[in-house]
């Protein structure tokens, strides 16, 4: 599972035997989710707070270009 960036407590990743849409996971302590890219939308989430969540949501758009390219550049080999 390839690590794409940490911000604070999260951890966003990709799981290396996905190829459907674009998306991105995210861990920590806390819970886990995953955001749909290209829009962003979330996907699925467990242990966090609407507020967590919001949050995070906000750091997927902000890198969302960095993580699309990171997704294409992965599973293209």
């Amino acid at each position: 599972m390839p690590t794409v960036l940490r911000v604070g407590p999260y951890r966003f990743h990709f799981h290396s035997r996905e190829h459907d849409t674009p998306h991105v996971h995210v861990s920590s302590p806390e819970g886990e989710a995953a955001f749909e890219l290209g829009p962003v939308g979330r996907r699925g989430s467990s242990g966090y707070t609407r507020q967590e969540l919001t949050r995070i949501e906000e750091i997927v758009v902000t890198h969302e270009k960095e993580f699309l390219r990171r997704w294409h550049e992965y599973f293209a080999r």
